[in-house]
């Protein structure tokens, strides 16, 4: 099933399949007919399951959601403010020291606030 909205993504993810695969899949879908409904619909948290995995998870799913609006000028969905879609910790999308620095600069403004550090093309999919 290739999910249509961030809320299939969690539901997939909280099934076993892979939260990665889960999201490259929606962005997919959702680069080709871009629309509201498809993050207008709280993500069932992955923290209960996952623990700290399943955290960064729902602030990724939370950054994603406020940039793909912000990008589209769409509203952005207001369950995306939770302190649950936060990080109280950085976390960098590479283990390599060398490029945390880069990370820094390049991670787009909603994930930054979320304390998510990630390349700048991370939604990108060619």
């Amino acid at each position: 099933m290739r999910p249509k909205t961030l809320a299939n993504v969690a539901q997939l993810t909280l099934s076993g399949e892979s939260f990665d695969a889960s999201l490259a899949n929606f962005l997919d879908e959702f680069y080709a007919a871009p629309n509201l409904e498809a993050f207008a619909d709280a993500p069932e948290l992955l923290q209960p399951k996952f623990d700290e995995a399943g955290r960064v998870r729902d602030a990724y799913l939370a950054a994603t959601a406020e940039e793909l609006a912000r990008s589209y000028e769409f509203p952005v969905p207001a369950w995306t403010a939770a302190e649950t879609r936060k990080l109280s910790r950085p976390w960098f999308a590479s283990p390599l020291g060398a490029l945390r620095a880069v990370l820094l600069l390049e991670s787009p403004p909603a994930f930054r606030s979320r304390n998510l550090f990630i390349s700048e093309n991370a939604l990108t999919r060619a």
